[in-house]
């Protein structure tokens, strides 16, 4: 079941065109392999740093999906950059989570 649900998803996203932009597919991954690594924290890091990170990233393609489905070119654009902001508050956590020593070994 949740296969084909799976499938079904990347389906509806053939069908809108989200999937032919390069930005919005490197933008899942990268929120994807985020919380795979904040998954694994300690409940503080992922209590703390964690949480913040993951909506950071997550909020990237978010921005892009909901300005790819706007009916106006100004208005994807303007969420275009809303998603770079949560691009460098991504960045921002990671800095931090690195000069605080919590991702050595990824």
């Amino acid at each position: 079941m949740v296969n084909k649900k799976i499938n079904l998803e990347n389906k509806m996203i053939e069908d809108i065109g989200l999937s032919k932009l390069n930005i919005y597919n490197d933008s899942m991954k990268l929120s994807n392999e985020i919380w795979d690594v904040v998954n694994v924290l300690d409940y503080f890091i992922k209590d703390t740093i964690g949480k913040q990170l993951v909506r950071s990233a997550d909020s990237i393609s978010a921005n892009i999906s909901e300005g790819y489905g706007r009916y106006s070119f100004k208005e994807n654009i303007c969420f275009l950059y809303y998603s770079r902001g949560s691009l460098y508050e991504t960045i921002t956590w990671i800095n931090k989570t690195t000069r605080r020593g919590y991702n050595k070994n990824r």
